[in-house]
């Protein structure tokens, strides 16, 4: 498996389900560099990693988060609790927040770029472009090199990316194998469940 969205590719679009807070928006603003972070209440999401956006604010950059990988019964349970979490950790947040439940964010964004885990943040240029996907904490150090317009054409970002990739791909050939083992051993078991009886003689 292969990525199809990594440094240098154009940005996909932002379809949600909901804006929770900000104004809507339905794609990257040419000229303007703008973090999208995934985030989960229920894959470890930490209020404080999102509200660290904040420290940027006076970048011009801009923020999205986006709840794309929420665990619920229903969609209305996963919306209700990603806004449940936001009220509370991020009550008087300026930050655009965006949720989906149809699973197309999550699959032209994240498994897209071989990305499995959430939070993940990916850094959109000014012309629209991937700069950087990674964790949210790698920011402080990759953020102002964007901005300064040294970060793309760099050793250490062309390095990050490789090591990216290849863990993603280490993992994602992992769970194929796992799926695999497990489509194997449910046929096994399907032609013994299928076999006839055999009468015992008399």
């Amino acid at each position: 498996m292969a990525s199809s969205l990594s440094s240098g590719s154009p940005a996909p679009s932002i379809k949600v389900q909901n804006w929770l807070r900000g104004d809507p928006l339905s794609k990257i603003q040419l000229g303007k560099i703008c973090i999208v972070a995934f985030f989960s209440t229920t894959w470890g999401y930490c209020g404080k990693e999102t509200s660290d956006l904040a420290k940027f604010s006076d970048t011009g950059v801009e923020f999205i988060g986006i709840a794309a990988s929420e665990e619920a019964a229903t969609a209305d349970d996963a919306r209700a609790q990603v806004d449940a979490s936001i009220t509370k950790s991020l009550p008087n947040t300026s930050i655009r927040m965006g949720f989906d439940h149809s699973g197309e964010m999550k699959e032209v964004w994240l498994k897209a770029s071989l990305s499995f885990h959430v939070p993940k943040t990916f850094v959109v240029d000014r012309d629209c472009s991937i700069a950087f996907i990674g964790d949210l904490i790698m920011l402080e150090d990759v953020l102002p090199k964007v901005i300064n317009g040294s970060w793309r054409a760099s050793a250490e970002a062309k390095n990050a990316e490789k090591e990216r990739i290849a863990e993603g791909e280490t993992y994602a050939a992992a769970i194929s194998s796992m799926i695999e083992s497990r489509r194997r051993q449910r046929l096994r078991i399907g032609r013994r469940r299928s076999r006839p009886l055999r009468r015992a003689s008399t």
